[in-house]
C-alpha cells in the first residue's frame, strides 16, 4: 500500500496552460480566475496593487532607494517565482476533482459504539455509525423520507434509525423498516439511503468522496513512521473556525512558533524568532516536500511533506548517543468543513519517548493543544475574514519572506493548479469564490440548527455543551473519549468529595471531643483541596485560553 501511495504521488498527469500577455511597463501582477462566476476585476485589483505600492513609497519617502515591492534588496528577502513556467506567465493545470479523494472523518476509537455521528467534507453533510457487526457505514446525512438529518437519530440493534418517523436503514442504506407501513405492504426500494466508503487506516477513518469513481485505495495515505516498531504517538481531534487552506498555512509556518506559542511549553520561547532555510527537493500535483531548519546553522534536519487534499507531515530523525535513530513525526491530517471551518486531527509520535511522559494523564497534553489551537485562532479568524472579504488572490495580499514563508507559498502555488477542482480555493495567484458567502452561512439561526445537529452531544443547549466554534469543550471535548470519560470522572468525584466536606464539617459540630474535631476538620479540608483540583481539572479541559499582554 505504501509503494502504491509512493507511485501515485509522484507520478502525477499534468497539462499546461499558457497565458500570453505583452510584458506591462511597472511589473503589474497577472491574476487568473478559474471561476468565470467569480466576476474577478482585474483592473480593480491592479488598483488596489498600485495603491499599496505607492503608500509604502511614500511612507519611505525619506529613506534612499525605497522601492518597497519591485526594489532589488526586495527580491532578496521575498518569495519568488518557483518555476520557468512562472517567470513566463504561464500557469500549470493538473487534473482534480476534489470528491476522488480519501478524507480523514474521526480517529477511529473515538467513533461512539452507541449513537450516529454528522460530520462534513466540503458542504456534504454524511453520518457516520458503527453497525450490529461493529462494521463502520457512512451514508448520506438525509432520511429519504423529509430530509431529516439521521445523525439526529439513533441506533437500534445495528441498524440507523430516523428520529423523526423510525425508518430504520442498515448495510448499504437499505431501509428494513417503516413503522408507518401497513402490514401487506412491502418497502419501496426506493427508500433508501446514498452511501459512501469508508476505510480504517493505522487509526483514522477515512471517507471516498465520490460516487461516481470507484475507491482508489492507493490513494489512502500511509505514514511510514506510524508502521515503526515501538512508535508511539498522542492523537487529538479539533473543530477549527477557519477555512481548511488557512489552517494547513498555520500548520506549515514554524516560524510563527515562537511568537505565538510563547513559553506555551519549554520549546517556544520568543527570543528564539530567527531567519529559517528551506529546501524544496518535490513538486508534483499531489503536493511539495521538502526539509527545513535554521539558517545560521545551516542545516536541515526537518522533513516536511505536504500531499492532496489535505494532510500535512513534519518528520525529523534524532540520532542519540548510542547510534540510535529515533523517529519522530508530527503528524496533521485536516478536512473541509464548510466555508470558515475545518477539521483536523493531530500525531504527534515518536519510537522513542521521555519517561516524563508517563508522568502525566493524557488529558493534560489534549488540552495544551487545545490551548495552542486558541492562540492561534483570533488572528487566523480574521485571516479568513480579509480573504473573503479582499476577493483577491494571496500573491495580491501577502509579502512572503523566504526566510519564513516558503512552505506557505508552495502551498497557495500548489492550489493554483487544481483550485479549478474545488468547490472554492484561494490560490496564490488564482482564486475560485465561494457561492454562498459564509457570513450567509454562520447567521445565528443556522449555526445553532446545523451544529447541534451534526453534533454528537445531541438535543438541548447549555452553557459548556453549547454549539460554538469557540468553545474548548466543543470544540474538542465532544470528539474525545478520553477527555470525555475524564471530564465525567472527575465531576463524579468533585461531587462525592463535595458531600464528603459537608458530611465531615457536621461531624466536627457534633462531636464534643477537640481531637476528634480537629482530625474531622482536617479531613475536611484535604477533602476540600479535592475538590479544588477536580473543579481545576475540569476547568483545564474545557476553559478557553485567554491571552494576558505582558511587558517584554
Amino acid at each position: 500500500m505504501a509503494l502504491a501511495s509512493a507511485n501515485s504521488f509522484l507520478l502525477p498527469t499534468k497539462t499546461h496552460l499558457a497565458l500570453h500577455v505583452s510584458p506591462p511597463p511597472s511589473k503589474k501582477t497577472l491574476l487568473l480566475c478559474t471561476n468565470p462566476s467569480s466576476k474577478f476585476n482585474l483592473n480593480k485589483a491592479l488598483s488596489s496593487r498600485r495603491r499599496k505600492q505607492a503608500w509604502c513609497v511614500a511612507a519611505a519617502a525619506d529613506v534612499k532607494d525605497a522601492t518597497l515591492l519591485d526594489g532589488e534588496e526586495d527580491q532578496k528577502v521575498l518569495v519568488g517565482p518557483s518555476s520557468e513556467q512562472e517567470r513566463k506567465g504561464e500557469r500549470e493545470v493538473a487534473d482534480y476533482d476534489w470528491t476522488e479523494e480519501w478524507y480523514p472523518l474521526y480517529l477511529t476509537k473515538n467513533v461512539p459504539h452507541d449513537a450516529p455521528l454528522g460530520l462534513k467534507v466540503y458542504d456534504k453533510n454524511i453520518v457516520l455509525f458503527r453497525d450490529g457487526n461493529d462494521q463502520f457505514q457512512c451514508y448520506e446525512d438525509r432520511c429519504p423520507h423529509r430530509l431529516a438529518k439521521l445523525s439526529e437519530g439513533q441506533l437500534i440493534d445495528g441498524r440507523l434509525e430516523c428520529l423523526y418517523h423510525g425508518w430504520q436503514f442498515e448495510g448499504e442504506g437499505k431501509c428494513v423498516k417503516i413503522p408507518q407501513l401497513p402490514a401487506d405492504a412491502k418497502i419501496p426500494k426506493s427508500a433508501c439511503v446514498k452511501t459512501y466508503e469508508v476505510r480504517d487506516s493505522q487509526g483514522v477513518l477515512w471517507v471516498w468522496m465520490s460516487r461516481k469513481t470507484p475507491p482508489n485505495v492507493s490513494k489512502i495515505p500511509w505514514f511510514e513512521n506510524f508502521a515503526r516498531p515501538g512508535f508511539q504517538d498522542i492523537s487529538t481531534t479539533h473543530e477549527l473556525p477557519y477555512d481548511h487552506s488557512i489552517l494547513l498555512e498555520n500548520l506549515m509556518d514554524p516560524a510563527h512558533v515562537p511568537i505565538s506559542h510563547d513559553r506555551t511549553d519549554w520549546s517556544a520561547k520568543r527570543e528564539d524568532a530567527q531567519a529559517l532555510g528551506f529546501e524544496v527537493t518535490e513538486r508534483t500535483d499531489r503536493g511539495f516536500a521538502g526539509w527545513w531548519g535554521r539558517e545560521k546553522d545551516g542545516s536541515k534536519p526537518n522533513f516536511l511533506r505536504f500531499e492532496a487534499p489535505c494532510v500535512l507531515q513534519n518528520n525529523r530523525e534524532i540520532v542519540d548517543k548510542n547510534g540510535e535513530i529515533n523517529h519522530f513525526s508530527g503528524l496533521f491530517l485536516c478536512r473541509p468543513t464548510g466555508q470558515g471551518k475545518s477539521m483536523l486531527i493531530v500525531r504527534f509520535g515518536a519510537t522513542k519517548r521521555s519517561p516524563l511522559i508517563k508522568l502525566f494523564p493524557e488529558w493534560y497534553f489534549h488540552q495544551n493543544a487545545s490551548k495552542v489551537f486558541e492562540q492561534d485562532m483570533g488572528f487566523l479568524s480574521s485571516q479568513n475574514e480579509i480573504l473573503l472579504k479582499e476577493k483577491v488572490p494571496t500573491k495580491e495580499l501577502y509579502l512572503n519572506l523566504k526566510s519564513s514563508d516558503t512552505w506557505v507559498a508552495e502551498y497557495r502555488k500548489w492550489m493554483d493548479k487544481v483550485g479549478h477542482g474545488m468547490p472554492y480555493h484561494f490560490g496564490h495567484s488564482t482564486i475560485s469564490l465561494p457561492e454562498e458567502p459564509a457570513v450567509v452561512e454562520h447567521a445565528p439561526a443556522g449555526l445553532v440548527a446545523g451544529l447541534s445537529a451534526s453534533s454528537p452531544a445531541k438535543g438541548g443547549i447549555g452553557t459548556m455543551h453549547a454549539p460554538n466554534l469557540a468553545n474548548r469543550y466543543f470544540r474538542h471535548v465532544i470528539h474525545c473519549k478520553g477527555c470525555s470519560t475524564a471530564i465525567k470522572a472527575f465531576q463524579i468525584w468533585k461531587n462525592v468529595l463535595s458531600g464528603v466536606v459537608v458530611a465531615l464539617a457536621a461531624l466536627a459540630i457534633l462531636v464534643s471531643g477537640r481531637q476528634w474535631k480537629v482530625l474531622l476538620l482536617a479531613s475536611a479540608s484535604l477533602c476540600s483541596v479535592g475538590v479544588y483540583a477536580c473543579s481545576t481539572a475540569i476547568a483545564m479541559n474545557t476553559t478557553n485560553f485567554i491571552r494576558v499582554h505582558r511587558r517584554l
